[in-house]
């Protein structure tokens, strides 16, 4: 049971309760979670009803219809009455109630590296260390499960059309989703955490490479040599050329073969769409 309550006044032009949806399920109630959903394949139905107040003014819910479609869309146009206005900023791409999706233009930034298992050849990163690096322009997706982070080809507002790449940065496992670790998680998707968001990404410290990340670069030695070499010879560019593309490593699975199946470009389109599902 909820620990909070809400008032509604039915007078003096405050919201007055009208209408009740009730939802019914294949799973009884203690297997639900509060304001959770059922699992996407299990039987449901939804009827909306009617709040009839009787004589001492007490809310009774009356007989219902099946909730259709036009009431969720009735009801919804009521309910995004009641948002705010939102001025978006340029980098912003989506701005959606599960969805926030912007890029960030490819700058020299410090980047903290405190690696667990550093190679023994290792010049700039050999110990826990903070060093300027170049990162290339990169898409951050978040949505309630988690934060995709991408790298993208060129330095440039993306279009729907625009490849997408696998990030370089560390702690990123192959599907794109940031490994949180002990990072305290934004709790909105609002444009005010956006900063909150790039600070997981871009000020967290660095410690290894995820499984199969270092599939996702081209060339030899992997991530951390790429990343060490950037930071020894202070590079103010990242090269692009080394990243593969999104999608041509599997996490678990390692790289596609040329029998695997055939995915074609991840465009930031198809990424977006991929998400929302």
């Amino acid at each position: 049971m909820s620990d909070h309550s809400t008032h509604f006044e039915a007078s003096g032009g405050g919201l007055v309760l009208t209408n009740a949806i009730l939802l019914y399920t294949n799973q009884a109630p203690r297997h639900l979670k509060p304001y959770g959903a059922s699992p996407v394949d299990a039987a449901a139905f939804a009827s909306i009803h009617a709040v009839e107040l009787g004589g001492d003014g007490q809310p009774t819910i009356a007989a219902g219809s099946p909730l259709t479609r036009a009431y969720l869309r009735r009801w919804s146009e009521a309910l995004d009455r009641t948002v705010v206005p939102e001025l978006l900023p340029a980098n912003v791409l989506v701005a959606h109630p599960d969805m926030l999706a912007w890029w960030v233009p490819a700058q020299v930034r410090p980047a903290h590296f405190a690696l667990s298992d550093p190679p023994a050849d290792l010049h700039a990163l050999a110990a826990r260390t903070t060093v300027p690096v170049p990162y290339p322009a990169h898409l951050l997706i978040a949505t309630p499960t988690g934060l995709g982070v991408y790298a993208l080809p060129v330095n440039e507002r993306p279009v729907a059309e625009t490849p997408v790449l696998h990030s370089p940065i560390l702690n990123v496992f192959v599907d794109g989703m940031l490994c949180w670790g002990n990072i305290l998680k934004p709790k909105a998707l609002g444009i005010a955490c956006i900063a909150a968001y790039e600070s997981a990404v871009f000020a967290s410290w660095s410690t290894h490479p995820n499984p199969g990340q270092d599939q996702t670069v081209r060339g030899k030695g992997g991530l951390v040599r790429l990343w060490d070499d950037l930071a020894a010879r202070r590079a103010t560019r990242f090269p692009v050329s080394r990243l593969k593309p999104f999608g041509t490593v599997r996490r678990g699975q390692g790289l596609r073969t040329a029998g695997g199946p055939a995915v074609g470009t991840m465009t930031l389109a198809r990424l977006i769409a991929d998400l929302r599902v």
